[in-house]
């Protein structure tokens, strides 16, 4: 059996688990991001404004970094010459090391005792920000190649 054959789908649709699997993530982190800020800043009010800063320069940076892949992805998808693809052939294998990667440090990092909340507080919100933007602007190419 061929793998386009396996849950074959519209290559535009590819797309849109993009979106799924960028937005997804995004907003769980950038959620988890905003509480840990909001519990610092309970106890640490003065810190407020510098983790507020440093997610801004997280979220400037991965933005960056994730536009990069928007537009590698994009262009991969919407140039398959089959219409139809298989509905794994969103990523290819660069994008599951990527992503099994990005997984396994975020969630190696949440169970490590000695790394400070104020890390989740600065990091997770930035991150997840550019996390979010990612998946809108896969959403945007999405819309588009209807």
């Amino acid at each position: 059996m061929k793998t386009d054959q396996i849950l074959p789908v519209r290559r535009e649709h590819l797309l849109l688990m993009q979106v799924l699997c960028w937005l997804g993530p995004g907003i769980k982190i950038l959620a988890s991001g905003l509480q840990a800020l909001l519990r610092v800043a309970a106890v640490h009010p003065e810190r407020l404004w510098w983790l507020c800063a440093i997610a801004a320069a997280v979220a400037a940076v991965f933005s960056l970094m994730f536009n990069k892949f928007v537009k590698r992805y994009t262009a991969r998808i919407l140039h398959f010459p089959e219409r139809r693809k298989s509905l794994l052939a969103f990523l290819d294998r660069h994008g599951y090391i990527l992503i099994t990667c990005m997984m396994s440090l975020g969630i190696c990092l949440k169970f490590m005792p000695f790394v400070p909340s104020e890390f989740f507080a600065g990091f997770y919100p930035g991150l997840g920000t550019a996390l979010c933007i990612a998946g809108i602007r896969f959403g945007v190419s999405w819309l588009q190649a209807l």
